[in-house]
């Protein structure tokens, strides 16, 4: 009689062959995932210098076309002289951003699309506004080496000429900037307080009486 202790084990069954292997739905075999994954990152790439060279491209054409002109003959002739000039278009650099912004703060395309539509199309005229401004002031922009502060550059409009002449005219228009901004959050604030203010002089007149004992 053979002991208990030395019978074989019986061996399990081997799974199916369904529960050998799950295919999972997020990594498809066929790599068409890593496909569309390689084809993003390339129009992520390309979106950059597109979106960089429409946003830029109006600033330098405006800067180089109309920038001699209009601190050549424009600005010397502006009432109050060329300063008066460089505070209005650094008082324009807040209001163009707020006129730009303002409107695209209003957008939800999840309730309205066509009221999200006429928003961004109310934000263009602050976006021209912006290059406009900011092609004025790019003008001024001398070139970083100086050995290129000669030819055009010393011409009358161009950015050396304009530093020679008006040798501050960065402060005043860094000076009406900082003026307008300060202005800005002044009645962003008092607008707060007033709204504040009227709601809680409504709140306990909208509430239900207690009854009386």
């Amino acid at each position: 009689m053979k002991a208990s202790g030395s019978a074989k084990p019986k061996r399990r069954k081997a799974a199916g062959s369904s529960l050998r292997y799950e295919h999972r739905r997020d990594r498809p075999a066929d790599g068409t995932g890593s496909g569309k994954r390689d084809r993003g990152w390339v129009f992520g790439c390309l979106t950059v210098p597109v979106a960089a060279l429409a946003l830029l491209g109006p600033v330098v054409w405006l800067s180089m076309s109309w920038g001699p002109g209009i601190w050549g003959d424009l600005a010397p002739a502006w009432p109050g002289g060329a300063y008066v000039f460089a505070g209005c278009v650094g008082a324009c650099v807040p209001l163009a951003f707020l006129a730009f912004v303002a409107p695209l703060t209003r957008m939800d395309w999840k309730r309205s699309r066509l009221a999200s539509l006429g928003w961004a199309l109310a934000s263009l005229p602050g976006l021209a506004a912006g290059w406009l401004v900011a092609g004025i002031i790019t003008a001024t922009l001398r070139p970083k080496r100086r050995r290129d502060w000669y030819g055009s550059c010393r011409t009358r409009g161009g950015p050396c000429w304009v530093h020679e002449e008006y040798p501050f005219l960065w402060a005043a228009g860094l000076a009406a900037t900082v003026a307008i901004v300060a202005l800005l959050i002044w009645l962003f604030a008092r607008n707060v307080r007033s709204t504040d203010g009227s709601a809680a002089a409504t709140g306990p007149a909208d509430s239900p009486a207690s009854p009386a004992t």
